[in-house]
């Protein structure tokens, strides 16, 4: 299937590694001009390096909103415009207990929501104008499987959160042509997982833990023109969860 991607102007946050470099080299292999958003030059220079075609290196902290607002102008500077919008920049996942909730600090919370909420509000209120604009464009937003399941506060209510501002986002930008979506993944095999992880069997429905590249097919459709009638939903790309019916 062409996703009739190529030539389209994508930015993608997180792009250094995991999932956002997966998306990255998923939508450059389509024939996207890709924008690689980051902290790290470093780690942007290294993706951009393994891209096909034309790719342009936009560091960034997504919690600094005049940084986003330059990124995303600098973007349309050199392109003309976006087309396209993947937000993946997140904390580090963190391997410490979930604290109980008489533990449980302010900031625990606030700094999840500051680069994942916020981040991703910024970018979007960023790059929609130019969507709106030009009368088409695709966000996907990256969440995670916490906004369906309980035992880590933090992460459900952050992965909530992200959740509910795409089913807004989507109704304001859709009749401008601009759908909005969200992916929820469960735990996923990047360039950083322990090999004798990332084969284990795993409670999934297939039996296994998905990988990035395989989150990135599903968000590369997402970002097509092909998507188009799927706004404001969300799409589990966790390989299946046993047990669990959602309708």
């Amino acid at each position: 299937m062409d996703l009739q991607l190529s030539g389209k102007r994508a930015l993608v946050t997180g792009a250094g590694r995991g999932i956002g470099k997966a998306v990255a080299v998923r939508l450059a292999q389509e024939g996207a001009r890709v924008a690689l958003l980051a902290r790290s030059r470093e780690d942007l220079e290294a993706v951009a390096a393994e891209l096909p075609g034309e790719s342009l290196v936009v560091p960034a902290d997504t919690t600094d909103d005049a940084a986003v607002r330059a990124a995303v102008a600098a973007v349309v500077q050199a392109w003309g415009g976006v087309d396209v919008l993947v937000n993946a920049a997140a904390r580090p996942a963190s391997t410490a207990p979930v604290p109980a909730l008489a533990d449980l600090p302010d900031d625990a919370l606030r700094d999840e929501v500051e680069t994942k909420v916020l981040g991703y509000l910024r970018t979007a209120r960023a790059a929609a104008p130019h969507m709106v604009a030009q009368g088409w464009g695709r966000i996907v937003n990256v969440s995670g499987l916490n906004a369906r399941a309980t035992g880590n506060l933090v992460g459900t209510v952050r992965n909530v959160a992200v959740a509910a501002m795409t089913a807004n986002l989507a109704e304001e930008l859709g009749p401008s042509g601009v759908n909005v979506t969200v992916v929820h993944p469960g735990r996923t095999v990047t360039e950083r997982t322990p090999a004798d992880v990332a084969a284990a069997p795993a409670a999934t429905r297939i039996g296994r833990l998905v990988t990035a590249a395989e989150v990135a097919d599903v968000v590369a459709f997402l970002c097509s023109p092909r998507s188009v009638a799927i706004t404001g939903d969300a799409v589990a790309v966790g390989g299946g969860t046993p047990g669990v019916a959602v309708y």
